[in-house]
């Protein structure tokens, strides 16, 4: 075990993902740095006490009382809701997370699952289940009007990825006036939501779950949406009230949904979005691919350089940084 590592990677992994690997990854991008793997509990209290930089999902207040040289505590995760943020902002530790890692996988699954609706594949998975050569009608993608609510990096890797198929574009974002690389951009105020549900075939939600968008998407604005339109949820579950999201698909009020994140999640086996055909239900995977590390360790390993550089209060994905003295 390392004395005085500059990284210490914490135990507990994510998505099935190994910390082994991560560490590893880390260890190729700082190759002139010790890299540890804090293995068990008893490590982490011996390691995170000597280390610069400690990167996990979250990290204990009582480790934080000896961890003396800690400069960057960098979460794995893209939310820090969990996060002891108080207690590293009394320690002048600045925290990192993991935003914009999943943004390509999930802007991938957002338009995978438009076009299964787009081209009606689930009909045809679905007959060929019954061993039923029977033809279906499917639809066209192009010229659609796909509203995507929230710009952030997800919402911006979604957009880019539509760019090649003739559609028009209308983005939701806080603060409309900074524009965006839709062809349109309205606010979270109910009068633009409700405008651009009207004029949407598919509604894309890739925006961050707050008091805001909390049941965003609710039984008025289900009704706002034409007959033929398709809700792809990649962002979380509570933004959608899903009674009424039951309710559109159960009674022709949407055409479809795809849901990635679900509320409550995960989702009761015997709850009724299981047994409606026109619901796609993945168990919030959008996110997951194998260049998770990859993503992760480029982030830590240039914020690495930018606090050797003496550019701590330039930290990529900062969430919290602690003012120049």
């Amino acid at each position: 075990m390392s004395t005085n590592p500059d990284v210490v990677v914490l135990r507990e992994g994510t998505e099935g993902l190994s910390m082994e690997s991560y560490a590893e990854t880390l260890r190729e991008r700082l190759p002139n740095h010790t890299v540890a793997l804090a293995r068990t509990p008893a490590e982490e209290r011996e390691l995170v006490p000597q280390a610069r930089i400690v990167t996990g999902i979250t990290i204990e207040e009582d480790l934080l009382e000896r961890a003396d040289r800690l400069e960057l505590f960098a979460c794995t995760f893209a939310g820090t809701d969990h996060v002891p943020m108080d207690a590293l902002a009394d320690h002048g530790v600045a925290v990192t997370n993991a935003g914009g890692i999943h943004a390509p996988g999930i802007a991938e699954q957002s338009i995978a699952n438009m076009l299964v609706f787009a081209r009606n594949l689930h009909e045809g998975w679905r007959r060929k289940s019954n061993g039923e050569w029977r033809h279906f009608q499917s639809h066209e993608f192009t010229d659609s009007t796909v509203t995507v609510v929230g710009l952030g990096s997800i919402g911006q890797e979604i957009v880019t990825r539509l760019e090649g198929f003739d559609v028009e574009t209308i983005g939701i974002r806080y603060t409309p006036s900074k524009g965006g690389p839709t062809d349109e951009v309205l606010s979270f105020d109910e009068d633009d939501i409700h405008e651009a549900f009207s004029r949407s075939e598919y509604v894309v939600l890739a925006c961050p779950l707050n008091d805001l968008t909390r049941n965003l998407v609710d039984e008025d604005a289900l009704a706002t949406l034409p007959p033929n339109a398709v809700l792809v949820n990649a962002a979380r579950g509570g933004i959608v009230d899903t009674d009424a999201l039951v309710s559109a698909l159960q009674f022709n009020g949407i055409r479809g949904a795809a849901l990635d994140v679900t509320d409550p999640e995960p989702l009761p086996n015997d709850h009724e979005l299981w047994d409606l055909e026109n619901c796609l239900i993945t168990p919030h995977t959008g996110g997951h691919t194998p260049k998770h590390w990859d993503r992760l360790a480029d982030i830590v390993a240039n914020n690495v350089a930018a606090l050797e550089a003496g550019e701590g209060e330039d930290l990529e994905n900062a969430v919290y940084q602690p003012e120049s003295s």
